[in-house]
This record gives structure tokens, C-alpha cells and sequence, in this order.
């Protein structure tokens, strides 16, 4: 092999390595986006929609998990020496679902116990509801922006099948790069959303369930309470 030849052929093969090195060193996250197209929009409002939802519930939830040790303990002392008013006052000085729930019960006392277990479950539901509020929407972002993704991976092919129809003979990288980026570009972006949205809606869903299970046994606790034979 003429070593001149060969010496040409391993400096155009550097400089071609040297120039895709520069265009992968130019390339960012930002041009990426641009390049997915407008399915990139309501892919964008999807994830700024998801992570407000998790970060308010979390904040939410965690502010109804808090509880006062000593809450119940007090409640079954008022109630013991029939201090009910005192016990009326402390559940309205505390500002989360169980205290709610009890408020609810203690107004009831007197009434047929199966009248005040229904009132304090009525409440405890209307509870739940307000900490599952906005977990169906992200449930829908988990499910919904990976199709949106592969929505724009459709787009994206078409249009890649389009120009190179109308490209004729003359077909090369640079023909397809726009719809081959935006079909890429979107399925990954939805896919992210998607499974960051997934893992979002369970987190927040362990949660509640965890603020479920102490009104649970709140209730549980203060049925018994009012079963206690009078002393």
C-alpha cells in the first residue's frame, strides 16, 4: 500500500472523528428540544403539570401525617371525666384529618353508635378525597405523555418518509435528520414524563395510604372508647 495513501486516509478519518466529536460536544439538551417539534409543547406541560402536582400532595399529605402523640389520650381523658365541650375544643385546636374525623364523632355522642361511626366515616371519606385530589391527573400524565411521545414519533417518521419522496435521487443524512430527531426526541421525552410521573403517583399513593391506615385505627380507638363500659 502506497504510504501516502494510507497517511491521507488516517487524516481524513481523524479530522472526520474530530468533527463528530464537535458536533456531539455542541449538542445540548436545549437544540434537542427544539428539534422534537411542537409535540415537544404539551410534553413540556406535562412535566412542569406533574412535578407542581407531586411536590403540593407530598407537602399536603405530609402536613396530614402529622399527628400529636398525646392527641387521643387527651380526648379519652376528657370523655372519661365527661368533659365534652374541652374535648370539642381540643380537636378544633388541631388542624388534621383524624382530629376532624373525632370532631365529628364527639358532636355524635349520645346517638346510637352506628350513627356515629357512619358520621366520623363520612368525614373520614370526604378526607381521603381531598388528599387524592390531583392524583387522578397524574396518573393521566404517567399513561398519557408516552403515547404523546409516540405520537411525535409517527410525526416524526412521516415527515422523514415525506422529504425523502421529495428528495428524489438525492437523498442523504441531512434529508432525514429533521423527522428522524423529532421522532427520536419525543419518544424519549415521553417516556421520561412518563416514568417519572409513574413513580411520582405511587410515592404519593403509599402516602395516603399510610394516612388511611392511622384514621383507621383513630377510629378504631375512639369506637372502643365509647364502648368502654360507663365506670
Amino acid at each position: 500500500m502506497n504510504p501516502f495513501l494510507f497517511i491521507q486516509a488516517v487524516t481524513e478519518n481523524a479530522s472526520t472523528e474530530e468533527l463528530a466529536e464537535e458536533a456531539v460536544a455542541s449538542m445540548n439538551y436545549i437544540e434537542m428540544a427544539i428539534n422534537g417539534g411542537w409535540i415537544m409543547i404539551p410534553l413540556a406541560l406535562l412535566s412542569i403539570v406533574s412535578v407542581y402536582i407531586f411536590f403540593e400532595r407530598f407537602m399536603a399529605i405530609k402536613k396530614a401525617s402529622r399527628e400529636d402523640a398525646g392527641f387521643m389520650n387527651k380526648i379519652k381523658d376528657y370523655i372519661h371525666d365527661g368533659k365534652i365541650d374541652s374535648a370539642l375544643a381540643l380537636c378544633q385546636s388541631h388542624n388534621f384529618p383524624i382530629s376532624r374525623m373525632i370532631e365529628k364523632g364527639i358532636s355524635r355522642i349520645g346517638r346510637p353508635l352506628n350513627d356515629v361511626n357512619i358520621a366520623i366515616e363520612n368525614v373520614g371519606n370526604l378526607e381521603i378525597s381531598r388528599l387524592e385530589k390531583s392524583l387522578p391527573t397524574l396518573a393521566t400524565v404517567a399513561g398519557g405523555a408516552p403515547m404523546i411521545g409516540f405520537l411525535g414519533t409517527v410525526i416524526g417518521m412521516i415527515r422523514a418518509f415525506f422529504d425523502m419522496a421529495n428528495a428524489g435521487n438525492n437523498i442523504d443524512v441531512g434529508v432525514l435528520s429533521s423527522g428522524i430527531y423529532t421522532a427520536m426526541v419525543t419518544t424519549v421525552a415521553g417516556l421520561i414524563i412518563g416514568i417519572i410521573a409513574y413513580f411520582a403517583y405511587n410515592i404519593l399513593v403509599a402516602k395516603v395510604e399510610k394516612v388511611v391506615f392511622k384514621m383507621e385505627a383513630s377510629t378504631m380507638e375512639f369506637m372502643d372508647l365509647l364502648n368502654e363500659p360507663a365506670h
